[in-house]
């Protein structure tokens, strides 16, 4: 399993495709193919058939993205930033902001 430098709730900007230059949250994160699922980014059509208890029609849904596409915001600066994996003085393994230094939570 491949390891993600993101996390759910993470402030992303979209860095490629046509949603380039959005910001959005993480909702979900997708390791087995790469992708993660931005709130309000690369939104799709779905068509529905009726049911019994519901009618048809289209609704509008994010779909996944590629993890290359997006690139994580710094908390601090609120800059576009990559992220590198460090261990503090206890021995806890963090994320910190190349950008800025300061530990991402």
């Amino acid at each position: 399993m491949k390891k993600f430098k993101l996390k759910k709730k993470d402030m992303v900007l979209v860095i490629a495709g046509k949603d380039k230059g959005k910001k959005g949250e993480v909702l979900h994160l997708f390791p087995k193919t790469d992708r993660v699922l931005v709130s309000k980014i690369n939104l799709v059509w779905k068509h529905k058939k009726p049911t019994q208890n519901e009618p048809g029609g289209r609704e509008q849904m994010e779909a996944p993205i590629h993890v290359s596409n997006v690139m994580l915001i710094d908390p601090k600066n609120e800059q576009p930033t990559r992220v590198k994996r460090d261990a503090l003085a206890t021995g806890e393994r963090v994320r910190v902001s190349k950008k800025s230094g300061e530990v991402i939570l």
